[in-house]
């Protein structure tokens, strides 16, 4: 091998390695991105913080965003809120649980066989319409002010959207592929595992996240309402006292974890559905 092979083989791996300027033109296009995303908080926060400090809103209704931060490190850090948040996770987490198991199921088997669905549809629809928080009191009487009417609320305000999105993806399922399989030989059950489930995840996931977002809104009001734990229940409790910053370090904190539990769904949904995800 030459001098020359060897100087051109260094500059070609060199070469690959970007260079400053289009680490700075990277820098700027995703400094773009993020103010075109995320601008209008950041905005929105700054107001809060000076407006609050500089007296142009009510302070005792809107404290600064420094205090609420430093009320929500001091309950996590000192354990204030980790009980909560447990508790919290616990009654959504039985109550989305739930639903799956049950929703998933129920609605594959619903858009696979019409006559049940025509069964039961009336019945789903009138139960969806229902206002899960006008059906608590009814759950209360029944099921008590314990643990068992907390989830069982959150389950039947999550359970719906689940089931009427798998339904759905079910029967958009493309017909010419269920037809191209059926003339292949392809037996039911085989169409089923291989073409109408995969068809059908990206609904089912529109479904999960609906739910797991109607959880997080069913647990606040389940919990404001004969509890005496939860992150909901420290939302009233604090307004009662008159403690905004930890009134709102407890509002904060339910954002956050609808914010996580979207993104879990969305980061499973992009690895098992890569397919759909390079369609669009």
């Amino acid at each position: 091998m030459t001098f020359q092979s060897l100087d051109t083989s260094a500059g070609a791996r060199f070469g690959d390695a970007p260079s400053g300027a289009a680490l700075l033109r990277r820098g700027a296009v995703a400094g773009r991105v993020a103010v075109r995303r995320y601008g209008v908080l950041l905005a929105v926060m700054a107001l809060w913080q000076f407006g609050s400090q500089a007296g142009w809103i009510n302070a005792t209704v809107f404290p600064p965003l420094t205090s609420i931060l430093a009320a929500t490190w001091q309950g996590v850090a000192g354990g204030a809120l980790l009980d909560d948040i447990a508790i919290s996770l616990q009654r959504a987490g039985i109550a989305f649980g739930a639903a799956v198991v049950l929703g998933i199921p129920l609605g594959l088997f619903m858009g696979q066989i019409r006559a049940v669905e025509q069964a039961l549809d009336p019945m789903l629809q009138f139960c969806r319409q229902t206002s899960a928080l006008a059906l608590y009191p009814v759950f209360i009487l029944l099921l008590g002010l314990g643990e068992a009417s907390k989830v069982f609320v959150i389950f039947w305000a999550t359970l719906f959207p689940l089931l009427l999105a798998t339904v759905g993806g079910v029967k958009e399922v493309d017909r010419k592929l269920i037809e191209m399989a059926t003339t292949f030989g392809a037996r039911r059950l085989t169409i089923f595992v291989r073409v109408v489930l995969p068809a059908s995840v990206p609904s089912i996931f529109v479904g999960l996240r609906l739910s797991a977002t109607t959880a997080l809104l069913l647990l606040i009001a389940a919990e404001m309402i004969g509890a005496n734990k939860g992150l909901g229940f420290q939302v009233m409790n604090a307004q009662y006292n008159f403690q905004i910053p930890q009134m709102f370090a407890a509002i904060f904190l339910l954002a956050l974890l609808g914010l996580t539990a979207n993104f879990i769904l969305v980061t499973l949904q992009r690895r098992l559905c890569r397919w759909a995800v390079a369609a669009h």
